[in-house]
């Protein structure tokens, strides 16, 4: 069993090698991988009803791709046509904040911030141009490195030619690794499989999903009350709500400042409170309840040191790679805790109340 395990041990550390080693070319795979993870129960449900697995593979990818189109044809010129709005307006603001919010401070708590947010207006003021012109200044960077470029372009052309071949075979693939394992390990390994699966979908498919639904409950309702940048603030509302609560406080904080210096009216903070409230009390009774259910997902904390961790060691395909990690780690330190409160090293009486029922069950 030691030698077993010794090999396993190396076959592990070959394979993490093997994945450092290829590591710039692995983003398209992965991105793909996660794809095909969230595209497969509607193939599987569509399959079920009577289409063939390629039918239901070509309808769920054209869903996929259709989505990812809109998005990036209607969501993000409306983004980044605020936020270069809000580039703009950063020199009023900076006006504003010294000439009232300042002086409260300063006579409240006796501090001389006058010299402060005087250089940090100027340095803002003599730059902020040059801010509108980075992403054309980033791009024409790229440019001159056709080479990086081309990779560029082919990695995502790649993924949609990956994610359909993974789809189609999905199921294939599963079973093939099942059928790979030890077979004394095989329970074991497809329970734990199941496990991180059911973590994963509470988030993947589950947050994710509520993340995306306050972000257009915010952005529409900062819209309708006229409040500048209400598309850009509800979306990154909701993208914070990853952190229960902190999607709230990030919103109303930026939201009601922007409100209170577009409007100066303190009932418009009424109505930035109401849109917050209003999704919220969403969440609480539609979106978690129907999406996410008794699921359990993945720790707030162990999201954010994921994601950063794995951003820190790989780059993008680290980010891509956090949450799965995240999930089957959080499942096999479950596993090995339960095993360890099982075990005689947790409780020893466990070992002498082993030791001593054989002579308890001769004695009359």
């Amino acid at each position: 069993m030691r030698r077993e395990w010794w090999i396993v041990a190396g076959v592990a550390g070959l394979g993490l090698w093997f994945l450092i080693s290829i590591e710039p070319v692995l983003m398209p795979f992965f991105a793909s991988m996660i794809l095909a993870y969230l595209g497969d129960p509607l193939t599987d449900w569509l399959e079920g009803h009577g289409l063939s697995r390629r039918l239901a593979v070509t309808l769920v990818f054209l869903l996929l791709s259709l989505g990812i189109v809109l998005t990036l044809l209607l969501v993000l010129p409306i983004l980044g046509r605020q936020l270069g709005q809000l580039i703009d307006a950063l020199p009023a603001v900076l006006n504003w904040v010294e000439a009232s919010v300042v002086p409260r401070i300063q006579a409240l708590t006796g501090m001389d911030l006058s010299t402060d947010i005087g250089q940090l207006r100027q340095a803002v003021v003599d730059n902020w141009k040059e801010t509108g012109t980075f992403a054309a200044t980033l791009l024409a960077q790229v440019s001159r490195s056709g080479l990086a470029l081309a990779g560029w372009i082919a990695n995502l052309a790649l993924i949609p030619v990956v994610t359909f071949y993974l789809l189609l075979d999905w199921d294939i693939l599963v079973d093939k690794v099942r059928r790979a394992l030890p077979r004394h390990w095989e329970p074991d390994a497809v329970r734990l499989a199941k496990e991180c699966d059911e973590v994963l979908s509470a988030f993947l498919r589950g947050q994710l999903i509520v993340m995306l639904c306050l972000g257009v409950i915010y952005a529409v309702g900062l819209t309708l009350l006229g409040v500048r940048f209400g598309l850009l603030i509800g979306l990154l509302s909701g993208l914070a709500s990853i952190v229960p609560y902190l999607g709230v406080i990030v919103g109303i904080g930026v939201a009601g400042l922007v409100a209170f210096f577009q409007f100066g009216d303190w009932l418009m903070l009424l109505g930035v409170a109401a849109v917050f409230a209003f999704g919220q009390a969403a969440e609480s009774v539609v979106l978690q309840p129907k999406l996410l259910g008794d699921k359990i997902g993945l720790h707030p904390v162990a999201v954010i040191f994921a994601v950063l961790a794995g951003g820190n060691l790989f780059g993008f395909t680290g980010v891509l790679l956090a949450l799965p990690a995240a999930a089957v780690i959080m499942v096999l330190l479950r596993e090995l805790n339960d095993r360890y409160k099982r075990s005689h090293l947790y409780d020893a009486t466990r070992a002498g109340n082993a030791h001593h029922r054989p002579q308890d069950e001769e004695s009359p």
